[in-house]
């Protein structure tokens, strides 16, 4: 049973950083990818950021390209999500998000490549 839990959310002035991080459990292909995606109330979720193992192919969410990064430590079981220069537009729920394949660069950012959840951890950037 893959089980996800991410923590590092919370509030921030507009220009501030966050770190997002992620403890998976129970994903045991050595080809998977990992991935963070965030929602508002009446809004699609959308990708953010997400990265194949072992391959390390990554894709980011043009709106945060330069500004977010993505890491994973594989032996800890952990995936990050460092966010900078954060914009009010960033804010919303960040979801952190498995797959037990690697999708292809092109669909690596779409939720439905997903199929294992986290609960989730609120951001919100005030200007």
């Amino acid at each position: 049973q893959v089980q996800l839990v991410e923590s590092g959310g919370g509030s921030v002035t507009a220009g501030g950083s966050l770190r997002l991080s992620c403890v998976v459990s129970g994903l045991t292909n050595r080809r998977n990818s990992l991935g963070w995606f965030r929602q508002v109330p009446g809004k699609e979720r959308e990708g953010v950021a997400c990265m194949n193992a072992p391959n390390g192919v990554t894709r980011y969410a043009a709106s945060v390209e330069g500004r977010f990064t993505i890491s994973r430590d594989n032996a800890a079981n952990t995936v990050y999500l460092q966010m900078d220069s954060l914009k009010p537009e960033d804010s919303g729920m960040y979801y952190c998000a498995a797959a037990s394949d690697a999708p292809a660069w092109w669909y690596i950012i779409r939720s439905d490549q997903y199929s294992y959840w986290g609960q989730g951890t609120q951001v919100t950037v005030s200007s």
